[in-house]
């Protein structure tokens, strides 16, 4: 019965999921829309107000310009739960709970996953209403992965401790919004944007290179665990971070590389 949807709630691997539990993640997921709306008319007003160059940016500009700031607004979100789940909860603390980590999640943990599931969605929305203005292929298929392995991760309540984990890795989303603000802003030359450059580099680094090295170590040291998910969670968790990792480092040599032409060019400058 694994996996089967009822009229009153879902059977899993782990347990009886009620129709409550489906309400408040389809709830957190609303409010994750909700969020990304409010933030990118914020982001269009304050802008409008702090910063005169918005007034002169055209249309698709200023679409991109708001669509950055909800992403940036939810990274930080996500990023600073993902922390404290992680590491600061008693949650995933394997000496605290008897219960697989797989097997563990919380209505913090549950509501953090159903608003990126809002997010995402109403990114890959924009995306895909304004395509490839905002992104192509990449940002969808990206996009894709990340709301399927969410979404199986919240009903089953298995593997929140990977999606986390992985969730973490939008903490370099405000890098790169602000390096291409700074870049319509025409302060491409700035040392707020070398600095920047070199934080995206380092956080990158760290959060797209390193903590996917550790995550698939942590993946092989508990395979026992992993192996006792039910089967499309089990696949899901084992195909889907290794596609993410590629692009990741895809786009960790592109970083590379951009920030090494634009230290040479400050080098540059600065030597005249």
């Amino acid at each position: 019965m694994m996996g089967l949807v009822f009229p009153s709630g879902l059977m899993t691997s782990t347990g009886y999921v009620g129709p409550d539990k489906e309400f408040d993640w389809l709830l957190s997921a609303f409010a994750g829309i909700v969020m990304c709306k409010i933030v990118y008319e914020l982001t269009g007003v304050v802008s409008l107000l702090f910063f005169k160059g918005y007034a002169k940016l055209n249309d698709a500009e200023k679409l991109e310009w708001n669509n950055r700031g909800f992403s940036t607004f939810h990274a930080l979100v996500v990023a600073v739960a993902s922390v404290y789940l992680l590491l600061f909860s008693d949650l995933f603390d394997e000496n605290y709970d008897n219960k697989l980590i797989v097997h563990r999640s919380s209505t913090l943990s549950d509501t953090i996953l159903g608003i990126s599931i809002g997010y995402f969605l109403s990114d890959l929305a924009m995306i895909l209403w304004n395509y490839p203005a905002l992104g192509g292929m990449v940002y969808v298929l990206h996009h894709g992965l990340s709301m399927f392995s969410i979404f199986l991760s919240l009903v089953h309540g298995q593997g929140q401790f990977y999606i986390l984990m992985v969730l973490f890795t939008e903490s370099t989303t405000p890098f790169v919004n602000l390096r291409w603000y700074l870049d319509v802003a025409g302060q491409k030359n700035s040392k707020l944007y070398v600095c920047n450059g070199v934080a995206l580099f380092f956080g990158w680094l760290v959060a797209r290179i390193l903590l996917f090295i550790f995550c698939f170590y942590h993946l092989l040291t508990h395979f026992d665990q992993v192996k006792q998910m039910m089967p499309l969670a089990f696949y899901t968790l084992l195909a889907v971070p290794p596609v993410l990792a590629a692009m990741n480092l895809f786009w960790f040599w592109k970083i590379a590389k951009g920030m090494i032409k634009t230290l040479s060019k400050a080098r540059h400058s600065h030597s005249q």
